[in-house]
């Protein structure tokens, strides 16, 4: 990366009708498709997590993506992001479900 984007790393949460809904599937291929690194997991409470790095221009489409528009099938209440900061580099080498 070394056309000045900045990078950026951002933790989220995902409330709603998130699991079951194919929502780890397609928050995968989202993240790919924009060039995005990172995980995505179920969480026992319902909800889906996960972290987020790349350019910061891509995180900020990842991050609408997530609030708006999920899988065809899931009702998203609200995503929650923090822990957002500025890297140097990226942790991930592709954007992954995490099985808990």
């Amino acid at each position: 990366m070394s056309d000045g984007a900045d990078l950026l790393s951002v933790d989220y949460e995902v409330f709603g009708r998130v699991q079951g809904v194919f929502f780890r599937k397609y928050t995968q291929a989202e993240g790919k498709k924009l060039g995005l690194v990172g995980w995505v997991q179920n969480t026992e409470a319902g909800t889906v997590q996960g972290q987020l790095q790349g350019p910061s221009s891509k995180v900020k489409e990842m991050k609408e993506w997530l609030k708006s528009t999920g899988s065809p099938k899931s009702q998203i209440i609200k995503a929650e992001f923090k822990n957002e900061k500025k890297i140097e580099c990226l942790d991930h080498t592709t954007f992954k479900i995490v099985r808990p």
